[in-house]
């Protein structure tokens, strides 16, 4: 997914700059240790993407005044390399999205964190597993009265019971699209039980079914705690697209530059909405915050059909990386990179014994 030329000509701010925003009060002197996992499994192309994200992570913090401490994770031993910090000293910036060899273990860095006294960003560890599981989540969404996608989870091929086309079949605990391509939109009842059958036996775990939304689709980023925050949400452009089974955020809209996908799928930031849609989106998106407990900051995907917006998923973890719609909606806040990244650590700060004010 791509910017046209002219809205990263408008996105485009200097690093240094700082936030116009009096009113955020922002601590800059806090210091920071800076947690992110590295996998030799990975390829060398992810991981020398992934240390020039955490390089640009630490140089905006440094820009703004914090003092910053790069704190690899190579294992599963977390304690081992937090064993050395006192948590009364430091905050830990937590960009660690798993222990290496430990699947879906998101959540239990934060358990392991909060075990050794650490204060950190981001949300905690029930928000984090829950994020994990789809099923989870639409139960809790649902029972809430927020809007969501009809959906059955199927842990078999040959189970039957499901009307709704077009409908979309993905895997139920994973995230970033993962299993998600032209084909995860399905038409019949025909094409759906393949599809089933193949996300069961290439991922080992449930599918869930839910009605396509074939409507405006948008990242809506929050961020606060007791006041929270909509930053100016973001709109996925698919009208180069006549196809419905192309109208998604896949993988290769994600990951390949040299997708079809990635080329033409378009974001728009800010997405044009009516005073009333708006606010309808930020009651939704905010009231789906807090309903799964999440803090500091967190992004919603988002489809609109006959007036409606629908959740989804749910990112109590999201990319935050300097190219995202994240760091894009920050800006047209008012915030530069490194001042969108300085507040999320106030927003911890505020729950630390020495430094909360």
């Amino acid at each position: 997914m791509a910017l046209t030329s002219t809205q990263l000509a408008a996105l485009e701010v200097e690093l240094e700059k700082e936030s116009p925003l009096p009113k955020s009060n922002r601590r800059t002197d806090l210091p920071v240790l800076l947690l992110h996992n590295l996998d030799d499994s990975w390829d060398p192309a992810d991981l020398e993407k992934a240390l020039d994200e955490v390089d640009d992570i630490e140089k905006a913090l440094r820009r703004q005044g914090h003092p910053v401490t790069n704190i690899p994770v190579y294992d599963a031993d977390l304690a081992s390399r937090l064993k050395n910090f006192d948590p009364n000293e430091v905050i830990v910036f937590n960009g660690c999205e798993g222990l290496p060899g430990i699947p879906l273990s998101e959540a239990l860095v934060a358990e392991t964190l909060e075990s050794m006294g650490f204060t950190y960003t981001g949300s905690p560890p029930e928000a984090l597993a829950t994020g994990w599981d789809k099923a989870k989540v639409k139960k809790r969404l649902g029972s809430s009265g927020v809007p969501i996608p009809a959906w059955k989870i199927f842990s078999s091929s040959r189970t039957n019971g499901w009307r709704k086309f077009p409908a979309i079949v993905k895997p139920a605990r994973e995230h970033s699209s993962c299993g998600l391509s032209r084909d995860a939109v399905v038409l019949t009842h025909d094409n759906m039980l393949p599809r089933i059958a193949y996300v069961l036996k290439e991922f080992q775990q449930p599918a869930i079914v839910e009605d396509f939304i074939d409507g405006r689709e948008f990242h809506v980023s929050l961020w606060g705690n007791k006041t929270v925050e909509m930053l100016p949400p973001a709109e996925m452009d698919f009208s180069a697209f006549n196809d419905v089974q192309d109208r998604l955020c896949t993988f290769d809209a994600k990951y390949r530059p040299d997708s079809q996908a990635y080329e033409k799928i378009c974001v728009r930031v800010p997405a044009s909405l009516s005073e009333t849609e708006y606010k309808e989106l930020e009651q939704v998106a905010q009231r789906a915050y807090r309903v799964i407990g999440c803090r500091d900051y967190a992004r919603f995907d988002i489809r609109m059909r006959d007036g409606v917006f629908y959740i989804l998923d749910v990112n109590p973890n999201p990319d935050i990386s300097s190219d995202t719609s994240m760091a894009f909606a920050a800006e047209l806040a008012g915030y530069s990179y490194g001042a969108m990244l300085s507040q999320m650590v106030n927003f911890a700060a505020r729950r630390h014994p020495v430094f909360h004010h």
